[in-house]
């Protein structure tokens, strides 16, 4: 990858032991390497950029930032990098002054990219509606436990349930499907910070 003055860029670690993927805005052009891969993507070839929220295991506060182009491989670009065997590095300012330039210097190119938010349609809404019914599922055992008089368990399941509304309700809230400008990113799909 050539470094020069117009240039910007970002790395982070997919997998604790993989090498890490690299990124460098060049001018019109976005060069990438992940282990011995790497190649350049031209900005007028990525036709969809895609923004969603994936929690992981390790890092529940995670965004993903994924671009789709003609004669390259998907590219995905993460806020957060493995640390060590049991830490994962949250990396929300450069992330999010990556993905902003990116989205400035795609816009500049004129490419006719689509710009997309949150999961696809077809894995939201059938995921929302599993979520939505079990949860209910989950008050129906609270409300029965609490007819009968069982108490402890009421209680372990209406606390299970919060923690599942509280969990799911923000995977959902912030990848709700839909198109956004590239002058206006999702606030929901940008870190803070």
């Amino acid at each position: 990858m050539s470094a020069d003055a117009d240039s910007l860029a970002y790395a982070y670690r997919p997998s604790l032991l993989g090498a890490p993927t690299e990124f460098r805005l060049t001018g019109d052009a976005i060069d990438w390497r992940s282990g011995s891969r790497s190649g350049q993507v031209p900005l007028r070839n990525v036709r969809l950029v895609r923004m969603f929220f994936k929690p992981a295991t390790m890092q529940p506060y995670r965004f993903v930032t994924e671009l789709w182009a003609d004669g390259a491989p998907r590219l995905e670009i993460v806020s957060s990098s493995w640390k060590s065997m049991t830490e994962q590095e949250r990396l929300d300012p450069r992330y999010a002054a990556f993905v902003t330039e990116l989205h400035r210097r795609l816009a500049l190119s004129g490419a006719p990219t689509r710009f997309q938010q949150g999961k696809h349609p077809l894995l939201f809404w059938p995921g929302l509606v599993f979520f939505i019914l079990a949860g209910l599922a989950m008050a129906a055992v609270v409300t029965r436990a609490l007819q009968t008089h069982t108490i402890s368990v009421a209680a372990f399941m209406a606390a299970l349930l919060a923690l599942f509304v509280w969990q799911g309700g923000n995977f959902f809230r912030r990848n709700r499907p839909g198109s956004y400008r590239p002058d206006a990113l999702p606030p929901e799909l940008l870190p803070k910070g």
